[in-house]
C-alpha cells in the first residue's frame, strides 16, 4: 500500500508522550470494510478501513509490526460461546433465515444484529486479530497490540447483543489467561461492557472494569453496586456516569481507580477497549469527550508498562472514529502528529477544517463534582478488599476451559533470519496462502 504525502503548509503538531523502544503490533485485513450491517444501521466496519486509511497515511505503520490476521477456526471461538450459537452463525445467511425463524429468536439475531452476507466471516476476522494479538503478547513479541475491528463486548455465551456477535474480548482474556495468572479488562466504551463482565463475573483471575452511561440506556446494566459473585466478588468495577462527561472529569475518575486497580489487582496483561461511542457528537453516545481525553486513557494504561492489548468497539459518527483511533494508535507508539491531516482515501469526509481534533460541544455535564467523588471513593473502598492472590481454576461452562491451556496457534512471525532462523521458509511479511481451514486464500503482505 502506497504512502501518500502529507498536505503541504504550515502544521501545528499534535504532542502524544514519548516511549523507548515500545514494541508495537497491529492487526488489521482490508475485507473488514467490505461488510455491510444494513441500510441505515448505525455499525459501519467501514470505520475500521478508514482508521487504517489514516494511520497508514500518517506514517504510523512505519513504527509498527504491521499483520493481517490467520483466520481462527470456528472451535476455537467455542471456548466462550455454545456449539449451536456458533453453528448458527455459520450456516445463516440473508436467503436462509425463513428456514431459522426459530434461531433467530433464540440467539437474539435479527434486528440490532441483524443477517447480512458473510456474516460468520466478519466475525472471524475481528475476532482472530483479538485472538492472535493476545498470542503475541503471550509470546512476548510485542509490548501493545492494536486491533482497532475488535471490542464487540456485548455478545453473550449463547447471544448475539448489542451490534455484537462473537465476544472477541472474552476469547482474548481467555487467551491470555493461559500465561498470565491475572488479566484486567477496562472498558471506556460509553455502553457498559455486560458481556465481558457476565462471562467473568465468579473469577477472581479476570478483573472488569467499566465507566459507562448509565439509567435508560442500553444495555441497562453495570450498576456501582454490581461488584462480582462467589470468587468474583470485588473483581467487577462499574462505574455508572451521567451524560455531558468531559475530559478533566472523566481523568479525575479513571486515573485514581485505575491507579488502585493495578496497586491491588497487579494483572499481568491488559485488555483496554477503546469504543469511540464515548466522544463527543456521537451518533448513539451523550458524552462529550474530546479525542484526546480519550485517548489519555491509552496513554495512562500504557504508563504501567503491562503488555496490552488495544482494541475497538462502539462508534458511530463515521467521521470521528478514525480521528480517534488514529491518534490513539499514535499515543501507543510514542509518535507527534499533525493536527493538519495528511491527504488520504476518504479525506472529503474530515472537511471543512480537516483536522484530526475537533472541537468538544456545550453540553452541560451532569456528573457533580460530588457524585463523582463519592462513587470513587465508594469503588476504591471495593478494591481495598481485593486479595492479593489468585484462586480457583478459570471456568466458561465449555470444555476446553477445563483441560490444560494450549496457546492458539496462529503462525503469525516466523523466525526470520535477523532471529537465526531460515528467513526463506516463513517470510513475517507475508501470510501463507493456506487457512487454517484448509482452504486456499490470497497472500497478502504487510503495509509498506
Amino acid at each position: 500500500m502506497n504512502v501518500l504525502p502529507s498536505a503541504g503548509g504550515n502544521t501545528e503538531t499534535t504532542s502524544t508522550p514519548s516511549t523507548s523502544s515500545r514494541r508495537v503490533s497491529y492487526f488489521y485485513d482490508a475485507e473488514v470494510g467490505n461488510y455491510h450491517y444494513g441500510q441505515g444501521h448505525p455499525m459501519k466496519p467501514h470505520r475500521v478501513r478508514m482508521t487504517h486509511n489514516l494511520v497508514v497515511n500518517y506514517g504510523l505503520y512505519k513504527k509498527m509490526d504491521v499483520f493481517r490476521p490467520r483466520l481462527i477456526s470456528p472451535t476455537a471461538m467455542t471456548r466462550f460461546h455454545s456449539d449451536d450459537y456458533i453453528n448458527f452463525l455459520k450456516v445463516i445467511t440473508p436467503d436462509n433465515m425463513s428456514d431459522y425463524t426459530r434461531q433467530l429468536q433464540r440467539f437474539n439475531v435479527g434486528e440490532d444484529c441483524p443477517v447480512f452476507d458473510g456474516l460468520f466471516e466478519f466475525c472471524q476476522l475481528y475476532t482472530s486479530g483479538s485472538i492472535g494479538g493476545a498470542a503475541r503478547l503471550n509470546d512476548d513479541n510485542a509490548d501493545v497490540v492494536i486491533n482497532w475491528s475488535g471490542g464487540l463486548h456485548h455478545a453473550k455465551k449463547a447471544e448475539a447483543s448489542g451490534f455484537c456477535y462473537i465476544n472477541d474480548c472474552v476469547l482474548a482474556i481467555l487467551e491470555l489467561l493461559k500465561k498470565h495468572e491475572r488479566v484486567l479488562y477496562i472498558d471506556i466504551d460509553i455502553h457498559h461492557g455486560d458481556g465481558v463482565e457476565e462471562a467473568f463475573y465468579s473469577t477472581n483471575r479476570v478483573m472488569t472494569v467499566s465507566f459507562h452511561k448509565f439509567g435508560e440506556f442500553f444495555p441497562g446494566t453495570g450498576d456501582v453496586l454490581d461488584i462480582g459473585y462467589a470468587e468474583g466478588k470485588n473483581y467487577a468495577i462499574n462505574f455508572p456516569l451521567n451524560d455531558g462527561m468531559d475530559d478533566e472529569s472523566y481523568k479525575s475518575v479513571f486515573n485514581p481507580i485505575i491507579s488502585k486497580v493495578m496497586e491491588h489487582f497487579a494483572p499481568g496483561a491488559v485488555v483496554l477497549q477503546c469504543g469511540a461511542d464515548s466522544l463527543s457528537g456521537d451518533r448513539l453516545g451523550c458524552f462529550n469527550l474530546s479525542v484526546k481525553g480519550h485517548a489519555e486513557c491509552v496513554n495512562f494504561v500504557r504508563s504501567f508498562n503491562i503488555p496490552t492489548l488495544i482494541l475497538g468497539g462502539g462508534g458511530y459518527t463515521l467521521r470521528n472514529v478514525p480521528r480517534c483511533w488514529t491518534y490513539e494508535t499514535a499515543v501507543a507508539v510514542g509518535e507527534d502528529v499533525k493536527d493538519e491531516m495528511p491527504f488520504n482515501d476518504y479525506y472529503e469526509y474530515f472537511g471543512p477544517d480537516y483536522s484530526l481534533h475537533l472541537p468538544v460541544s456545550n453540553m452541560e455535564n451532569l456528573n457533580s463534582k460530588e457524585y463523582l467523588s463519592r462513587t470513587r471513593e465508594q469503588l476504591i473502598d471495593v478494591l481495598r478488599q481485593v486479595e492479593p492472590v489468585p484462586g480457583t481454576q478459570i471456568q466458561t461452562g465449555q470444555v476446553e476451559s477445563a483441560l490444560a491451556p494450549r496457546g492458539v496457534a496462529m503462525e503469525i512471525d516466523e523466525p526470520s533470519k535477523a532471529d537465526g532462523g531460515d528467513a526463506s521458509a516463513s517470510n513475517p511479511d507475508q501470510r501463507s496462502d493456506e487457512r487454517s481451514d484448509g482452504r486456499k486464500d490470497h497472500p497478502a503482505e504487510l503495509v509498506g
